[in-house]
């Protein structure tokens, strides 16, 4: 019974994910951000390992959007339509580094040991 409403359901559910990618999409092009650029490194050790492993170019690009973004967001202003339509706001450049490190974290928690950047200091 579950899997005939499931299947009767996913055109729906399908239609819903897509129609709300794109209003994400929208939202993000408007500041020049990516999605990967909402992830908060203080949230998430794993997030900040994985910011901590990316090269530095992609680090400062990574600034440099969310400094743009704050700056467009305090003015109440849009970055210009010409440019918006460049923006790839689901170009992922974290996401790989951030599977590595969760990957690394299971490992070691299967092992029984904590991660180097884990540690506190007693």
């Amino acid at each position: 019974m579950a899997k005939a409403l499931e299947k009767a359901f996913e055109p729906i559910w399908n239609w819903a994910s897509r129609r709300y990618q794109a209003a994400v999409a929208k939202e993000l092009k408007k500041y020049g951000l990516r999605y990967d650029d909402l992830l908060d490194d203080m949230y998430d050790l794993d997030i900040k390992e994985a910011l901590a492993r990316l090269p530095q170019q992609e680090v400062d690009l990574r600034n440099q959007r969310l400094k743009r973004a704050m700056d467009y967001s305090g003015k109440h202003i849009y970055m210009p339509k010409a440019l918006q339509a460049k923006q790839t706001p689901y170009l992922s450049y974290l996401q790989d580094t951030l599977q590595l490190v969760k990957e690394e974290r299971k490992e070691h928690a299967e092992l029984g040991s904590d991660m180097p950047y884990n540690r506190a200091i007693p």
